[in-house]
Parts: structure tokens; C-alpha cells; sequence
């Protein structure tokens, strides 16, 4: 049977695959049909860019401390005393692996924005080769903005590729969410068109690995330690 035929065949391997409740042999010849077929791991990718952000806020679970002597005794392996590897540790493993795939999507949804806008406006001029860039998305997956982030000119350039309606009184703002701590404003949206912004030198995917928008009061967040709205759009922070 040609899986890759079947959208909704597809969708739901695709899911269970980044779930990884996809085993054995099944798992075996989905990874074999990947390296094979760009909408595979484009529905990869795109199961995970909705799912890992939700794996961002999950707390670190250490594994029980006879886990890794069973795979030692298991796998015939010498027992030395090693640093338990936390449940986030692994799954920022799992994450670094994903989001190579998840640069898939994102290169093609900025390729078909620049396309698009070409077609609507004059000739831009090309822009500066970015060190970062992060495809924005909402609960439904629609992408809504593109950020590119240049590390050597210190500068945050972020493209809404679909204009957003909000109130008078209201504003969207940019947070870097860390491994660790509460997320940090980068400033206030533009609800259409474009904005640059001040890059930390700091933000980098390794310390900042999500980017999120959240609807706030006219002028942003009144709370110095982090948002007070709701998250309206997110995306995984990669390094080109």
C-alpha cells in the first residue's frame, strides 16, 4: 500500500511517529518511507511544530535510578557511574533532531511568503543573510509570522505574513521562553507589515528555544516578570 497517497493515513502516522507511539517494525518502515518522500516528513514536521511547543512548558520527570543498570545488564554493558539524564534532557535531544525537520516547512513557508509578496509589491531588496529564523504559528497551524534573527547586526526582523485584527486597546508582544526561568519580552508587534527589534545577544535557540506572541494590554505586558495575555502564535527558534 503507497501510505504516501493517503493524506489521512499520513496525517495520523505522522502524528503518532513525533508521539512516539509508533514501534517496531511500523516505525522501522515508516523511517524507511521518509528518506523517500518530501510530504512525509513535511506532515513530520509539521505534527511537530505543533506539538513540541506544548512539551516546552513540561516539567523535568528524572527517570527511576534502576532504569539505566537494567539497559547496562540488558545490553551487556559495563556498569560506571554516570549522570542521570533528566527527562528534559532527553527531550531536548528528541527536540534538536526535530527541529532539523521542522526547518523543512519553515524554509518552504518563507520561500512562498517572499513569492507572494513579490507578486503584491516593487522589488525588494534582498535581505541580509539571517543567523536565526523561527515560522510563528497559530493553534490551527496557519502560519502567521516569520522571524529572522541577524546575531552579527544585533537586529530582530519580524514579518507577519498574516495581518491580525485586535482591539485599540490592545497589543502583541514577542517573548523568548528559555530552558529555564520566566520568558523575556523582545517588544511590541506591528498587527500588519513588518518591525525590527533588538536582538539580545543572548538569544540564541540553545538558550532560547521558543518564541511566543501574546495579546496584551495597549503598551504590553504590565507585569515586569512575564506576560499577562494569552499566547496567540508560537514557533520553535532555529539556527540557520
Amino acid at each position: 500500500m503507497e501510505i504516501h497517497n493517503n493524506p489521512g493515513l499520513v496525517n495520523k502516522l505522522a502524528a503518532e511517529y513525533v508521539l512516539g507511539t509508533l514501534k517496531g517494525g511500523a516505525r522501522r518502515r515508516f523511517e524507511s518511507l521518509l528518506r523517500r518522500h518530501d510530504g512525509l516528513r513535511l506532515a513530520v514536521a509539521e505534527w511537530q511544530d505543533r506539538l513540541h511547543p506544548l512539551a516546552e512548558l513540561a516539567p523535568p520527570v528524572p527517570p527511576p535510578t534502576a532504569v539505566w543498570p537494567a539497559i547496562e545488564a540488558k545490553l551487556g554493558l559495563s556498569s560506571k557511574p554516570q549522570r542521570q539524564r533528566s527527562f528534559w534532557f532527553e527531550l531536548r535531544e528528541d527536540i534538536s533532531f526535530w527541529r532539523g525537520l521542522g526547518m523543512f516547512s519553515t524554509a518552504a513557508a518563507l520561500i512562498l511568503t517572499s513569492l507572494l509578496l513579490t507578486r503584491q509589491q516593487q522589488p525588494l531588496p534582498a535581505p541580509a543573510p539571517a543567523s536565526y529564523i523561527a515560522m510563528l504559528s497559530n493553534d490551527q497551524a496557519q502560519p502567521i509570522a516569520v522571524v529572522t534573527g541577524d546575531a552579527p547586526g544585533g537586529r530582530l526582523t519580524v514579518k507577519l505574513v498574516a495581518p491580525q485584527a485586535i482591539a485599540a486597546d490592545k497589543s502583541l508582544e514577542l517573548w523568548a521562553v528559555p530552558k529555564e526561568g520566566p520568558p523575556r519580552s523582545l517588544g511590541l508587534l506591528a498587527a500588519d507589515g513588518s518591525v525590527s527589534l533588538s536582538l539580545p545577544a543572548n538569544a540564541t535557540p540553545q538558550s532560547i528555544p521558543l518564541l511566543a506572541v501574546t495579546l496584551e494590554p495597549k503598551g504590553g505586558s504590565p507585569n515586569p516578570n512575564g506576560p499577562t495575555g494569552p499566547i496567540v502564535f508560537k514557533g520553535a527558534w532555529v539556527q540557520i
